[in-house]
Formats: structure tokens, C-alpha cells, sequence
């Protein structure tokens, strides 16, 4: 079993037809940075559709997917409780603007399933979320002061991109212009996995600090997990000190494990934060906590929030036969821990392989990968072409060496084999 590309060519560069027509009307011939594919070269593929573990793109060619629309396709594309979902809701209207019952049915999902979340507010993507969190605890601490991590990304929220990692790794840009500095000097940025600077912040600032934001395994300097000890000191540090903790789960809710990365860790944050996985591969997000905090919100408290989407019929649609598919199903979760150690396995010299459950990296350097400096003194000119290479082979892989990869409950023994085979010819050659 192999896979190749240009099996049955539509037309001789397709994808590179489409990115210049796009490159007269959208910015850089994307809708999102990393997609212009600038740190690895080359032009993106045009993705024509889905199947399962595939993706095709527009010239005809067949790849074994291990992006997985960046996580929410935890169970592959087109699945088919999904689409019947989906299909279901298209039936009844796309859009109300008013509370219908199915946004609660996925509210009470949420609410049964992350073992910190007693009260959620549906939203419209992980950004949207992050934002209404980062506001909800500034307004019920009376403090202004957010710290989070370098290398985490929490969205294109203003005050948040500091160092963050993922797209603005690829792309050069520690900050990024247009961001007011008042905005910036609300956040203090320190290493991800020191315990220690943690500490000193809160022991000269811990009055002022609002909230902890933190990506609990972080996916957006590629996928580095917590070193024992660290949540655990967040929470305590929070608690002393009258800050709000706050998980970004929009990569990990649902994806490590069913409750997230809270329930895989054992840790409680005060809010949480998701997106993803929750919409089904439709745009969503959902924020959530303890319920003193939660009844702060507009129109129970001040803090004012509000979307003319949120809790759309279709997303809610999705998500809900997602969850509810999970839920059920809990075998999925032993495969995609059984798959993904196989597919990690035995990695060569000279790499790093980070993996949580389902989510990895492969960083090419012989050290290990723990915080955001750890990740930069990877080498990007050679995974770049270790990413053209596994494309050539029929493997599509983020064009970044800043991001996590996801393997899905669609994902056969057969990919996993001819993925490794792919990986160890390149590693084999002179």
C-alpha cells in the first residue's frame, strides 16, 4: 500500500493557478498566515475535499491528512454522524438570532463532560473566546494584569500577541503591528514550564494579575507538554493570590482526553476556553467556568458579551453529534493513543518527538523541546524539507515547524505504515 502524487492530474498546476487569481483579491492569497506556506517555500495545495484520512487537492493528488483542519476533525472528514447532523439542521434554518434548544443540549454536553465547567457561553471560534474570557476575569477580579506563556498562542486577541508563538514564529514577528502598546503592557509574557519565573512575577505583581492564561499542553510552538509540577503550581500560585486561572483548551479540549487537558492532568482551572473539536469542523468556540464567575456575563452581571452567530444552528449542529459520538464511543480515545505512539515511534537521531495522546510534533533538533526557546533552536530549513518531501509522498503535515500535528480516529494502521515509510527513506538519504 502507497500513495503518490498526481494520480489523476485535473490540471497541471491547479494550485498554483488559484493561488495567484487569490493573490488579486485576499492578502497574500490566504485566509490565514501559515497557509501562504513562507517558511517552508512552495505554493499551498488547493484542498478540493475530504474522505476519511484524505485530503485531494485541486490538481487531483492524494494526501494521508495529519492537520486535520488544525484538530477539530478528531474524527476525520465527512464523518458520517456529522454530516447527518448537520444535514438535520440545514432542514430546519441556518440562522435565528434567538436561543433555540439544541445550543442548550451542547451547553449541557460541555457542562457534563470538562470537569471545571459549570456554566458556558457559546461563541464563535477560539479567538472569540479567549477575549471574553480575558475580560470576564478582569472584570470579576478588578484587575487589569494577564500573564501567560511564550510560544502560546491564544488567538489574534490584541493584548495576547506577545510572543505567541505559531503562525507568528513562522512569520518573524515577536509582536505584531497595529497593537497599541497600552494593550501589550497589560501582559507580562514569561517562559513556558518555569515554575520559578511564574513565581517572581507573582511576588512583585501578584495584586495586579488578573489571570493566568496557558495553554495546559501547548500546541502552538509545535506540541509541548507540561513538566510535572507546573499546572499544579499555577493553580496553587492563582488561588494564593486572588487571580483567575485559565486553560486555553481550543487544541486540547476533547482532543487528549474527553474532558480535556484538566481531566488529564487532574488540574481545575476557574475558566476555560474551546473551540474546535466542539464545532464539529464548523466554526465555534464556548467559554466557561465556575458559576460566580460565569454569572458575571451580560445580561446576569457587567461584563458585557455578545455575537449574533453564537450558538448557530449548523455549528451547534455539529458539534453536538460530535460530543455525543464521543461520548458513546470512548474506544476512540485508546485508538488514537495507540496510533499516535505507533506513528511516533522509533524516531530517528537527531529529532525530537513531542506527543500527547493524539496531538505531536516531530522538531528537528537532538535536544529536547520544552518551552519556546527550546523549539526555535530547531532546524527550519531542514524540516522544511522534510515537509515537501512527506507532500511529494502523498502526507500532508503542517507547513510549519511551529505547529502540532493531529492523528484522527480515521486514521488506518495502513496510513501510520506508509507514513513511517515515507519519513524513514527521507532520513535514509545521503
Amino acid at each position: 500500500m502507497s500513495y503518490s502524487r498526481n494520480t489523476t492530474p485535473l490540471r497541471l498546476d491547479h494550485s498554483g493557478v488559484l493561488l495567484e487569481r487569490a493573490r488579486n483579491v485576499i492578502p497574500g492569497g490566504v485566509n490565514s498566515p501559515v497557509r501562504a506556506y513562507k517558511s517552508v517555500g512552495g505554493t499551498p495545495p488547493f484542498i478540493l475535499r475530504g474522505e476519511g484520512a484524505k485530503v485531494f487537492d485541486a490538481d487531483g493528488n492524494e494526501y494521508v491528512d495529519y492537520v486535520g483542519s488544525w484538530g477539530p476533525l478528531i474524527l476525520g472528514h465527512r464523518h458520517p454522524a456529522i454530516i447527518a447532523g448537520v444535514e438535520k439542521a440545514l432542514g430546519r434554518g441556518t440562522s435565528f438570532g434567538a436561543p433555540t434548544e439544541f445550543e442548550v443540549e451542547l451547553a449541557e454536553e460541555i457542562c457534563g463532560a470538562v470537569p471545571s465547567i459549570e456554566m458556558v457561553r457559546l461563541v464563535n471560534s477560539g479567538t472569540e473566546a479567549t477575549m471574553s474570557a480575558l475580560r470576564l476575569a478582569r472584570g470579576f477580579t478588578g484587575r487589569d494584569i494577564t500573564v501567560k506563556f511564550e510560544g502560546c498562542y491564544h488567538g489574534h486577541v490584541d493584548s495576547l500577541l506577545v510572543k505567541a508563538g505559531s503562525g507568528v514564529a513562522t512569520f518573524g514577528i515577536p509582536d505584531t503591528a497595529g497593537v497599541p502598546k497600552a494593550f501589550s503592557d497589560t501582559t507580562i509574557a514569561v517562559p513556558y514550564n518555569s515554575i520559578a519565573a511564574v513565581q517572581s512575577v507573582f511576588s512583585q505583581r501578584g495584586s495586579e494579575i488578573a489571570a493566568v492564561i496557558v495553554e495546559p499542553v501547548a500546541g502552538n510552538m509545535g506540541c509541548v507538554p507540561p513538566v510535572p509540577g507546573f499546572l499544579e503550581s499555577l493553580r496553587d500560585l492563582t488561588s494564593r493570590h486572588g487571580a483567575l486561572l485559565i486553560f486555553d483548551e481550543v487544541m486540547t479540549g476533547f482532543r487528549v482526553a474527553f474532558g480535556g487537558a484538566q481531566q488529564l492532568y487532574g488540574i481545575r482551572p476557574d475558566l476555560t476556553t474551546l473551540g474546535k473539536i466542539i464545532g464539529g469542523g464548523l466554526p465555534a468556540g464556548a467559554y466557561g467556568g465556575r458559576k460566580d464567575i460565569m454569572s458575571q456575563v451580560s445580561p446576569l452581571g457587567p461584563v458585557y458579551q455578545a455575537g449574533t452567530l453564537s450558538g448557530n444552528p449548523l455549528g451547534v449542529a455539529a458539534g453536538l453529534a460530535m460530543l455525543r459520538y464521543l461520548r458513546e464511543n470512548p474506544w476512540v480515545y485508546e485508538q488514537l493513543e495507540a496510533r499516535a505512539a505507533e506513528l511516533v515511534e522509533g524516531a530517528p537521531a537527531g529529532v525530537t518527538v513531542n506527543r500527547v495522546g493524539s496531538m505531536f510534533t516531530v522538531f528537528f533538533t537532538d535536544r529536547p523541546v520544552t518551552d519556546y526557546d527550546s523549539a526555535r533552536r530547531s532546524d527550519t530549513a531542514q524540516f522544511a524539507r522534510f515537509f515537501h518531501w512527506m507532500l511529494e509522498n502523498g502526507v500532508y503535515l503542517a507547513p510549519s515547524q511551529f505547529e502540532a500535528g493531529f492523528v484522527s480516529a480515521a486514521h488506518s494502521a495502513g496510513d501510520v505504515i506508509c507514513t513511517k515509510e515515507a519519513a524513514r527513506r527521507f532520513f535514509e538519504q545521503p
